[in-house]
């Protein structure tokens, strides 16, 4: 008999009871009056009335007037961009989420397998249960070779043995499908350990849908009711957002009526340090979830157990007994105010008291030694000869993530031809920092929509890129910039006037700050405002820059060896 059993029976003494909760069975969608008596770190029954079970060294915790419902689940985030999680996962804590689903999209390109051992071996000791995808993107050819050899490829999908690792990371359309892909070795691997295939179907719908939904087994990129719909209807688990990326949770709300509430899920898609101290964390997902109609109870199981039954997290997101005692006491239901949390039977937040603190972790040297660019005036030169009757190729930011192609005329002095921030013109550089690259490759264009009026601005944090790009009104400035991201080991760098006026030092992995999670988002808001005070017009500039090499969103991006035309999938140069 299992020490759970005597408790269950009322005839044991449990070690934690909760008592007077309105308790959330989230199999059964329902609120009861139970208490939870908790053994070590499992949840033993939820009775009536506790008092059977509490001896001397029983730790009484009082509901009265609370909602007992288990530990939040983040259904998809990035833990290694901007802020490493162990620095920054008490932030989590408080908020009441106990458990992550990561990619790995920040280490996993430039490290591959050692990327995600270690973003695995730096979580895992927390109070807070990370498991993570595998990233496909170092197999994947689209626009670039693919990076990963053969030895490689096999160490990626010899990780989906890890019990750590559920499944293959999120892989953009436009490399899947009507194509071959060598990424389908991480998928054939994921289906024979039983384990998911995360997709990211942004701009993708009907029969691109159905032939997407062969491939995946989860989309987080709905952004209306009718597309989680459609996700739903082609046996894909549809995951709402609510984060320092989008909000979508409005989807959510629109089809929340029409699905079955077993086939949604909620996420963060990353919280960024500035928005994970003044938002919080998975309880602000929850609460924008039930702002937009959705029912408390439904909102709650898209946040506990249905991402933990999608991902196959045995013993998460549940109270039933057995379950690991991963508990949050809610006083305020709507308002979703965590007050005490608890993660494996242990306290670890109670009433404004944190019990827990960030740490450290050592990453191996080259972590800190991963932006090794070579700025070279000739690298930002564009020859005049490209252009076709004055005009060449650029991209167009519009919003958010999104960008497209458009042409521009360049002034020309000599034999090259120069921004012109007058005409909102400006040039855009991206260099390749992998450890494979060959030294000093990069690709110039042309960027308008983004409205810097002078100065230059630099960063090494390149959503599935390993590079480091910048965005200038003149060259030495660009220049100046990068070269200080890379003094730096990685970050963002801002020049005006010849003079670096703010900084945000990544250096781990060149995309995550080890700093402390305030001084990081301190940096950050200098960087966003510095930048705003060269003439950028966008909402979210640094948003806008960190996703000019990302083609998960179309049309125009940059790669390394020219444009990245989304749609068509081919690279393309300068000339219209």
């Amino acid at each position: 008999m299992n020490d759970l059993q005597p408790v269950a029976l009322g005839d044991g003494t449990a070690d934690v009871v909760i008592t007077g909760g309105r308790v959330f069975m989230p199999e059964i969608g329902e609120f009861q009056a139970r208490d939870v008596a908790i053994v070590d770190d499992k949840i033993a029954a939820l009775p009536e009335d506790a008092t059977p079970v509490v001896g001397e060294e029983t730790r009484r915790i009082n509901a009265s007037g609370r909602v007992v419902a288990p530990g939040f689940v983040d259904a998809h985030t990035h833990l290694d961009l901007h802020q490493t999680f162990e620095s920054a996962y008490h932030y989590a804590i408080e908020h009441g989420t106990t458990t992550v689903v990561s990619e790995v999209t920040g280490y996993g390109p430039a490290f591959g397998a050692e990327g995600v051992e270690q973003l695995l071996a730096a979580t895992a000791y927390l109070p807070v249960r990370v498991r993570v995808t595998v990233p496909p993107q170092p197999l994947l050819d689209t626009f670039e070779p693919r990076r990963a050899d053969d030895a490689d490829a096999a160490a990626l999908a010899d990780l989906l043995d890890d019990d750590r690792v559920v499944g293959v990371g999120e892989t953009d359309w436009i490399h899947a499908v009507g194509r071959d892909t060598p990424a389908e070795l991480l998928y054939e691997r994921a289906r024979e350990a039983g384990k998911t295939v995360s997709g990211h179907a942004a701009g993708c719908s009907d029969e691109k849908l159905a032939a997407f939904a062969s491939i995946i087994d989860d989309d987080h990129e709905a952004i209306s009711g009718e597309g989680v719909v459609e996700r739903v209807e082609n046996g894909v688990h549809a995951i709402g957002r609510y984060g320092s990326i989008r909000d979508d949770i409005g989807a959510i709300g629109e089809a929340s009526s029409d699905v079955d509430v077993s086939e949604l899920s909620l996420s963060s898609d990353g919280m960024w340090p500035s928005d994970l101290i003044d938002e919080g964390y998975m309880d602000a997902v929850v609460r924008r979830a039930i702002e937009e109609g959705v029912e408390p109870a439904d909102a709650l199981r898209m946040a506990t157990l249905n991402p933990a039954r999608h991902f196959g997290l045995d013993g998460v997101g549940s109270l039933s007994p057995g379950s690991v005692a991963d508990v949050v006491l809610i006083d305020d239901l709507e308002a979703v105010t965590v007050s005490t949390v608890l993660s494996g039977g242990e306290i670890v937040y109670n009433k404004g008291e944190s019990q827990v603190a960030p740490r450290t972790h050592e990453y191996p040297d080259r972590f800190y030694d991963a932006v090794d660019v070579s700025a070279d005036p000739e690298q930002f030169r564009v020859p005049a000869e490209v252009a076709d009757a004055g005009a060449v190729r650029a991209i167009e930011y519009e919003r958010g993530l999104l960008s497209s192609e458009t042409t521009v005329s360049p002034p020309v002095e000599g034999d090259r031809l120069l921004a012109d921030p007058s005409a909102d013109v400006l040039k855009a550089t991206l260099f390749d920092r992998h450890p494979d690259a060959a030294p000093g490759r990069a690709f110039t264009g042309f960027l308008t929509g983004f409205g810097l009026d002078r100065g230059a601005v630099a960063t090494s944090v390149t959503w599935e890129t390993t590079g480091v790009v910048a965005v200038g009104a003149h060259d030495d400035a660009m220049q100046t910039a990068v070269e200080h991201v890379a003094e730096m080991g990685g970050g963002w760098a801002v020049v005006a006037d010849g003079e670096v006026v703010a900084e945000l030092p990544t250096r781990v992995g060149g995309v995550c700050s080890d700093l402390e999670v305030e001084e990081t988002a301190k940096l950050y808001n200098a960087v966003e405002s510095a930048v705003r005070g060269l003439g950028a017009t966008p909402e979210r500039p640094m948003l806008a820059l960190q996703t000019l090499t990302f083609p998960g969103v179309p049309a125009l991006k940059l790669s390394f060896s020219g444009y990245a035309d989304v749609l068509n999938r081919e690279v393309v140069g300068l000339a219209p």
